[in-house]
């Protein structure tokens, strides 16, 4: 097999992976959604189908990069990614995953931030801001030049940070748990996650909820920190208002007011 052939392949085969695990993600999330508050997505319909078309596009855009990546490791070394777990400290395990996330957590926040000048704004980043109020199947509705932002993230840190196969594999579980439920317009995780002392640090959909009522604060993924450095941590977001919003945009069409305060 040619090398052209065999990095399509690879191409294809991560673009398939990163659309199941999004679809498998976002409607699995979504099915708690209704079963934990029914009705909350009613009327929201053409914004989700909306919202599961860019994200499908969006797979093939964090596909590429990554299947382009992984064929480079399996057959030329690329990467510092390690598959022998005794390569490094049984102690760098943990502490390679929080490297991770607090690397990817500020490129977000400060691409991000970029997203909202009024350019990239009305380029791109609209498009993921037209998801009023947010649902599960909102994590990956992004434009093409928001998505490309986004997909470079990772396959730039295993070039530059040391990671077991498996750490990365926690990585990326907790960028698409984090990505689908910041965005699910009700609260997943227990209080102390996002009301307590954890809450003033960790970013979840209660806090991401405010960015998208407010559009100028809240701009991480993970942690609040670049927002409480930067001045740009506005606290937490209503639930009840988003949606009363979105029945009143949808004309009243059954909506349940379920989705209420975080719990």
């Amino acid at each position: 097999m040619s090398a052209a052939l065999a990095i399509l392949l690879s191409a294809l085969a991560m673009t398939a992976i990163v659309g199941v695990r999004y679809l498998i993600a976002s409607g699995g999330f979504a099915l708690a959604t209704r079963a934990r508050h029914p009705g909350l997505y009613a009327g929201l319909d053409p914004q989700i189908r909306r919202e599961i078309a860019w994200s499908l596009a969006s797979a093939a855009i964090y596909g590429i990069p990554a299947g382009v990546v992984a064929w480079g490791w399996k057959e030329h070394g690329w990467t510092r990614v390690y598959a022998d777990v005794h390569a490094m400290p049984l102690w760098y395990l943990p502490v390679s995953v929080l490297l991770y996330l607090v690397a990817h957590d500020t490129w977000f926040y400060w691409t991000h931030r970029w997203m909202h000048r009024p350019k990239p704004f009305r380029l791109a980043h609209a498009v993921h801001h037209a998801s009023r109020p947010p649902t599960a199947w909102a994590a990956m509705a992004f434009h093409p030049v928001e998505a490309l932002t986004g997909a470079v993230a990772i396959p730039l840190l295993v070039f530059l940070i040391p990671i077991h196969v498996a750490a990365l594999g926690v990585v990326l579980t907790v960028m698409t748990v984090m990505g689908v439920t910041n965005h699910m317009g009700w609260e997943v995780f227990p209080r102390f996650m996002w009301g307590g002392i954890v809450g003033r640090w960790l970013i979840t959909a209660s806090h991401h909820q405010r960015h998208h009522e407010r559009y100028g604060c809240n701009y991480g993924l993970y942690f609040r920190f670049w927002d409480r450095m930067c001045g740009t941590d506005d606290g937490i977001g209503d639930f009840a208002r988003a949606h009363a919003g979105a029945r009143r945009r949808a004309g009243g069409r059954g909506m349940d007011a379920a989705g209420g305060q975080p719990e």
